[in-house]
């Protein structure tokens, strides 16, 4: 079969379907999609709360719960330990299909009716205010990982310990403000460094230890801006830049990032990876136009997979642990297998298609929280065989009566839920971090909107007020609500993400600055976690050139080593997540190997 451009339904933009890509449709039996990438991501993140939590009733018991579901998203929510009891029954709310009706209109009232879990968590201890999870213990606001111990605030963060304020970090231990970790320990204000412990604020470094603001270091130790010390030395300029002063780490950070700057990065950032295309992707095969992956094999625009194995999936967003043939699925893993346009199925969902926060069951066709279950539609269980007839004449109906949304696109078989499904806020979303829209644009999207709200928060002290040392720091700092520095300075931009105007230093917090000689925060978790995105490159993928001139000058930057295209330019091409306005030297795979160090 040849490669076919269709326009995307959505966004009316054209884009391409490859011979490998109708194989895997067949192999699925669903038809091929009638919306772009772009546009099949943005709608599936849509149904994602990442990192907010919201106070609400449940709608069992009526006591006040922490909930991923603010009360604006018009669903029953209940406790978690409500919800896996014997207390209620999912299959009292089963509705008979109704063919004089469009699929999805029938499948919303259900949504709407049936009680969905307050968390999203599973083996958590002592995690009361963390969601998105798999064995977490004592962690705070730490959302979207794997066991971890005694973090706080991290986002997309696995198999770590004693950590705080980390985004898409793994297995690491003592580590501080960091972006794209692996395998790091006593590492502060870093990015995008593996197998390494000791670090201040370095970057792409592999295998280095003891090293001060440094970039595309391999297996070094005791540099500083990448020029190596003896230990001795190093450990005197250590003491002299002072991290412990808040005033000299603002300083040196900026003094990192500038020298940073005029050093080439690769095309894409992983490792050990066999035929990858995207971005922030490991030990993986086979894995193309994918981003945030790790040990995934034979998969297509597959996003946030940070525990595997994870393999033959398209279009699957969040998770991984055991999930094969996934498509247009998200929130969904532990042994999902052969499950299609669904959300929230775990564990072990099998041979599902449009199900929501499903769990333990198999053949489920268009239902909300059944457990243990097989051969259901609409929450109604059937035979085998009345099943799978059925099923076959709601396909299809579904192409007979599509459901027609405001903008005109045409929801048959073969398409994800309606972006009107999500009982999120857009703005509360990765959609929004990867897709930004107004409130405005949002609601034609069919998507509503949660403004910050002013908690009534009592300030007592300003972030310009906290002291400038760690050493200068009282006990009675626990006390203090902090007016957070992004908020004093301007409210509207702090309040387009998602500040939350004030904060506190937790008693444990504290204990962590003090430890590792770390000055205060000055912003609240929030506004760190978007502070740490702008090291994150995007999710789509550009066309250009490698920016190696040879022996040539490229924007300051002087080659170190010859290279394989000799004095010429680098004419290779490839497909990249950094943004062509970026100021950064991108390089090839083979450029960039013969100038790292």
């Amino acid at each position: 079969m040849n490669s076919e451009t269709r326009n995307c339904q959505n966004c009316r933009q054209s884009f391409t379907i490859e011979p490998d890509d109708f194989a895997f449709y067949e192999k699925i039996k669903v038809p091929p999609p009638t919306w772009c990438p772009d546009c099949r991501l943005q709608r599936r993140l849509m149904f994602r709360n990442e990192h907010f939590l919201y106070k609400c009733k449940s709608d069992f018991s009526g006591k006040e719960i922490f909930s991923m579901h603010p009360v604006e998203g018009n669903r029953k929510v209940y406790e978690n330990d409500i919800w896996y009891s014997d207390h209620w029954n999912p299959l009292s709310y089963g509705k008979e299909y109704d063919f004089s009706r469009p699929f999805f209109v029938q499948l919303k009232e259900l949504f709407e009716s049936v009680p969905i879990f307050a968390l999203s968590v599973i083996r958590g201890v002592n995690s009361p205010y963390s969601n998105n999870f798999d064995g977490y213990k004592n962690c705070y606001l730490v959302f979207n990982g794997n066991f971890c111990e005694d973090c706080m605030y991290g986002v997309t963060v696995g198999y770590s310990k004693n950590s705080l304020d980390l985004t898409a970090a793994s297995k690491c231990e003592n580590a501080y403000e960091g972006f794209w970790l692996d395998s790091c320990t006593n590492v502060f204000f870093s990015v995008q460094c593996s197998d390494s412990f000791n670090l201040w604020f370095c970057k792409s470094c592999t295998g280095c230890n003891d090293c001060i603001g440094c970039v595309n270091l391999r297996n070094k130790k005791y540099h500083i801006f990448n020029q190596a010390y003896t230990k001795e030395a190093y450990e005197s300029k250590l003491k002299e830049f002072n991290f412990s002063s808040y005033a000299a780490v603002k300083k040196f950070r900026a003094q990192a990032r500038e020298f940073w700057i005029p050093h080439p990065i690769k095309y894409m950032q992983g490792l050990k990876n066999m035929n990858a295309t995207g971005e922030y992707i490991s030990n993986s095969k086979n894995t193309l136009n994918s981003y945030l992956v790790r040990e995934a094999e034979n998969v297509r625009y597959c996003q946030y997979m940070e525990i595997g194995p994870v393999r033959d999936c398209y279009d699957y967003t969040t998770w991984g642990s055991g999930a094969e043939l996934l498509y247009e699925t998200l929130n969904t893993g532990l042994g999902a297998y052969n499950v299609r346009f669904s959300d929230e199925c775990w564990p072990e969902v099998r041979d599902t298609e449009y199900a929501l926060y499903c769990q333990s069951s198999s053949n489920l066709f268009g239902c909300v929280g059944i457990r243990k279950k097989e051969y259901c539609i609409l929450n109604r269980e059937y035979s085998k065989e009345e099943y799978e007839k059925l099923r076959k004449k709601i396909i299809e109906h579904m192409h007979a009566m599509p459901y027609i949304d405001a903008r005109g696109n045409a929801y048959r078989y073969g398409e994800f839920f309606p972006p009107m499904f999500s009982p999120f806020p857009y703005n509360h979303t990765p959609a929004h971090e990867h897709f930004p829209l107004t409130s405005e644009q949002a609601a034609r999207e069919g998507c509503f909107w949660k403004s910050s709200e002013d908690k009534g928060y009592a300030i007592t002290k300003k972030a310009t007020e906290l002291p400038d040392d760690i050493a200068e720091v009282p006990d009675s700092i626990t006390q203090e609500i902090v007016l957070c520095e992004d908020w004093e300075k301007n409210e509207a931009s702090a309040q387009a993400h998602n500040c939350t105007k004030a904060f506190r230093i937790l008693p444990q917090e504290l204990s962590f600055y003090r430890r590792f000689n770390l000055p205060l925060p000055r912003k609240c978790h929030n506004s760190r976690h978007n502070e740490r995105l702008r090291h994150r490159n995007s999710v789509r993928l550009h066309q250009r050139t490698c920016d190696c001139k040879g022996s040539g000058v490229e924007k300051g930057y002087q080659n170190a080593s010859s290279h394989f295209h000799g004095a010429g330019a680098c004419s290779n091409i490839f497909q990249t997540a950094v943004n062509l306005d970026r100021p950064e030297i991108v390089y090839c795979e083979a450029c960039y190997q013969a100038e790292v160090a």
